[in-house]
C-alpha cells in the first residue's frame, strides 16, 4: 500500500512521566514547508547561545536560562505567525482518575498520548493532514512496536478490544490522525524536539513551585525590602531562580502579545482557550468511571 505524501510534522517529548505529583507530555507541530526554516533558525539560536543541545533538567546557570528565554520567544513569534503549535498536556497523579493502587504508568502515557493527538493533529491543523511523528528516542513509549504495526497492518482491519489496548491504539493512530510515519530521532540533531523538552518541563516546574514562585515574585519585586529579598534569596537554589526567571520572562511574553495563556488561575502554565497556538492542558477526569489503567 503506498503512502500519503506528508504535509505535517510533529516533535513529542514527555517530562517526568513516572515521578513527581505533575506530569507531562508535549508535542510541537508544524506544516513540513516550514520545517527547514523552523529548525535553521532554532539552530542558529542555540549556537548563538553557545549550547550545543538544551534539556531542562540542565537548566543550572545563566547560559541556559539565556537559550531557554530566547526558545520562548522563537516559540511565540512562530506561534504568533500560525507557523507552529506548542501543545503541553499536563496531569496530576493526585486527581481521582490517577489516584489508584496498580496505576500503569506506561499505559496510562499511551492513552495521553492518545488524547493529545485526538486534540491536536486533527482539531487545530486541516483534517486531512497526513503527519510524520518524531518522538524523542529516550522515550517510555515502544514507538518501534507501533511503527512496525503502521507499516504492516491494513486500513480495513477492525478490532474489537476496547479502546487504547494493543493494535486498536495503533490502527487509530493511522486511521483517525494521518500518521503515516514515525521516526523517533535524536534530541541533539533536532531543535523542534528540544523545544517540545523545555515546554514540558516548564509546565510541570510550573505547577510544582507555584507558591514559591509567588513568593520569589514578591522579593524580587522593586517593592520588597532589601533584608527580605536577601534573606529570600539565601532559601533558594541557583537552579530554581534560573528557572523562575525563564518562567515569569515566558509568561509575561505571552501576556504582551495576548496568546491566552494563565498562570495564576490553575496554579501552574494553562491556556483556557485550547485554539491558541500555545496550549498548556491540564487532564481532568471526564467523569467518575475515567480512571487510569492498571497493571
Amino acid at each position: 500500500m503506498s503512502r500519503a505524501p506528508v504535509t505535517y510534522v510533529g516533535f513529542s517529548d514527555e517530562s517526568n512521566w513516572n515521578t513527581g505529583r505533575f506530569r507531562s507530555l508535549g508535542l510541537v507541530t508544524c506544516p513540513l514547508s516550514a520545517l527547514q526554516e523552523l529548525e535553521l533558525d532554532l539552530r542558529d539560536l542555540l549556537k548563538g547561545s553557545n549550547v550545543s543541545e538544551f534539556k531542562w533538567t540542565k537548566l543550572d546557570g545563566a547560559k541556559d536560562r539565556f537559550a531557554a528565554n530566547k526558545m520562548c520567544d522563537f516559540a511565540v513569534n512562530h506561534a504568533r505567525m500560525h507557523k507552529l503549535r506548542v501543545d503541553v498536556l499536563i496531569w496530576d497523579i493526585q486527581d481521582s482518575r490517577h489516584n489508584i493502587r496498580g496505576r500503569d504508568d506506561i499505559a496510562n502515557l499511551q492513552r495521553m498520548y492518545y488524547h493529545l493527538f485526538r486534540n491536536v493533529l486533527r482539531a487545530r491543523w486541516p483534517n486531512d493532514a497526513v503527519w510524520r511523528l518524531h518522538p524523542d528516542e529516550h522515550t517510555a513509549m515502544n514507538w518501534e512496536t507501533v511503527k512496525d504495526c503502521l507499516e504492516n497492518v491494513s486500513k480495513r482491519v477492525e478490532t474489537e478490544c476496547s479502546l487504547l489496548t494493543g493494535g486498536q491504539f495503533r490502527v487509530r493512530l493511522q486511521r483517525e490522525f494521518g500518521i503515516e510515519e514515525i521516526q523517533q530521532v535524536s534530541s541533539a540533531t533536532h531543535p523542534l524536539v528540544q523545544l517540545a523538552d523545555l515546554f514540558t518541563g516548564l509546565a510541570v516546574f510550573s505547577r510544582e513551585m507555584f507558591d514559591e514562585y509567588q513568593k520569589w515574585l514578591q522579593y524580587t519585586s522593586p517593592q520588597a525590602h532589601l533584608f527580605e529579598e536577601s534573606q529570600t534569596s539565601k532559601n533558594l537554589s541557583q537552579r530554581r531562580c534560573e528557572r523562575f526567571q525563564v518562567l515569569n520572562s515566558f509568561y509575561s511574553c505571552c501576556k504582551q502579545w495576548k496568546l491566552g495563556v494563565s498562570l495564576a488561575t490553575k496554579r501552574g502554565l494553562w491556556t483556557p482557550d485550547p485554539k491558541n497556538p500555545l496550549n498548556f492542558w491540564l487532564y481532568e477526569p471526564q467523569h467518575e468511571d475515567d480512571k487510569a489503567p492498571v497493571k
